[in-house]
């Protein structure tokens, strides 16, 4: 009996060895590897926040089922900075004691906005942490010298090249007004779009300024339809857009509508009481169905309970570039997966991922949609440049 018990104790112990020869066990064994995903998780931009949030996620569930990363388990810490920069400060210092108590970190997946960013890297920039932002777009962000940033995402020059582009040589137009929030984003965006109007020898016919979550636009309607555009552009959020796009189509405002990426979110249509037909929008990523197949839209499903929406593509994308740049170095060190971060050239859901010495991708993407009927629902349907 002793020799039966020794000779099957034996055989389990070549069968495991085997088992993890083939990779039948790919169970991180090292300890926990942080990266912090900072968006607005909750308020008026919670949707946009958790999209980013949700790719995270799914990657990092990714990573573990194949041994994490160099053996450490990928562990995702979201940080509601509820789009208050504000709040962004505060959460970069609460990131700032935690690496000082001597928790283990590799990078942080955001901000979700740009002013947010702006702040944040205030204190980042000193972190022993990378900064992979999924959305921010603000052009000077990556002109300041910071060592640790990164976009996966086109930044307000490309957009507002590309889309002033869109508006004179596909839509015609030479007389464009351009309205925008009083967010740093806003701003910058309808600056840069002026700029590239007037480079292809069209004018802004007038520029509006609104408030960031403004619901009621009478007042910019008048001045709009005083200058008889003959197009429109928005630099804003989806909690602008939808009811400034309402309020001109009320008004009888027919000549064509484009709004920038931060209003490229599902609410744009939902919020729109129905006159969101026919409007043009930009953004940073393809729609989700357009470069993954089933089988990702039901992981994600599985992860977030949720369908995957805009910006999922980015966030899954930023923490893929991440992760591919720790097994590049084969080191979780965050200076050194900076470095390797810098030479990576690798294929991802929103495109090729290769950088600049700045931390801008060197291809960047510009993806414009129209809103349109797809079966009885409206939907974004990307269209040709």
């Amino acid at each position: 009996m002793p020799h039966k018990l020794s000779r099957f104790i034996l055989l389990a112990v070549i069968a495991s060895l085997l088992l993890t020869a083939c990779g039948g066990s790919s169970e991180p064994t090292k300890g926990d590897l942080i990266v912090y995903v900072a968006a607005p998780l909750s308020g008026f931009q919670a949707n946009g926040g958790q999209t980013v949030l949700g790719g995270a996620r799914l990657a990092a569930e990714e990573f573990n089922r194949s041994g994490g990363l160099l053996g450490y388990k990928v562990v995702i810490v979201p940080l509601d900075d509820e789009s208050d920069s504000d709040v962004a400060v505060a959460l970069a210092e609460q990131v700032k004691a935690e690496l000082a108590s001597g928790k283990r970190a590799l990078g942080l997946i955001g901000h979700y906005n740009s002013g947010q960013t702006i702040a944040a890297m205030e204190i980042y920039k000193d972190l022993p942490l990378v900064i992979m932002t999924p959305t921010s777009s603000e052009t000077s962000l990556t002109q300041k010298g910071y060592t640790n940033f990164f976009r996966v995402n086109a930044n307000d020059a490309t957009q507002a090249k590309v889309d002033a582009a869109f508006l004179v040589t596909k839509l015609g137009a030479k007389n464009v007004a351009v309205v925008h929030n009083d967010d740093p984003y806003g701003i910058g965006l309808a600056i840069l779009l002026s700029n590239e109007l007037a480079a292809l020898g069209a004018r802004t016919a007038v520029n509006v300024q609104v408030a960031v979550e403004q619901s009621e636009y009478a007042k910019e309607v008048a001045q709009i339809m005083a200058v008889k555009p003959d197009a429109i552009f928005y630099a804003g959020y989806e909690v602008e857009t939808p009811y400034l796009r309402n309020a001109l189509v009320k008004a009888g405002v027919t000549v064509p509508f484009m709004a920038s990426d931060g209003a490229f979110l599902s609410a744009t249509i939902d919020e729109s009481d129905g006159t969101a037909e026919g409007m043009y929008l930009s953004g940073f990523a393809p729609a989700p169905d357009a470069v993954v197949d089933k089988n990702w839209i039901a992981a994600y499903q599985a992860v977030e309970y949720r369908n995957p929406e805009t910006y999922s593509i980015n966030g899954y994308s930023a923490l893929k570039a991440l992760g591919e740049a720790v097994k590049k170095a084969n080191s979780i060190d965050p200076k050194q997966v900076a470095n390797t971060l810098r030479a990576i050239d690798l294929k991802t859901p929103i495109g090729q991922i290769a950088y600049d010495a700045n931390g801008d991708l060197k291809d960047q993407r510009i993806y414009i949609f129209q809103v349109q009927k797809v079966g009885d629902e409206l939907a974004f349907v990307q269209v040709p440049q």
